[in-house]
């Protein structure tokens, strides 16, 4: 067993299914696709990467944060900020 996570496989699964909608996009363009069923396959592509980020977002709350809570040191205070900062720029994007 090389000692990952059962989270870095899911996650590292799920980027493997979105590289391939990726490809799947650059053949729709290369084989100039209708416009909108397009864009919907960018939507869908948009919406797994949100998923990934999410997930990673849990992981940082749940495990990094906690622990910085858990030994109450100065680290609370800069993990939070760590997190506000990841939560802003994925409701900007």
């Amino acid at each position: 067993m090389t000692g990952e996570s059962n989270t870095s496989v899911v996650l590292r699964n799920r980027l493997r299914r979105i590289e391939g909608q990726v490809r799947g996009l650059e053949r729709m363009i290369a084989e100039e696709s209708y416009c909108i069923d397009v864009l919907t396959q960018v939507a869908a592509t948009t919406r797994a990467l949100q998923a990934v980020a999410l997930q990673l977002l849990q992981e940082h709350l749940e495990h990094c944060v906690r622990d910085a809570v858990d030994r109450a040191g100065a680290e609370v205070d800069e993990k939070i900020a760590e997190a506000y900062a990841a939560i802003a720029r994925l409701v900007r994007s």
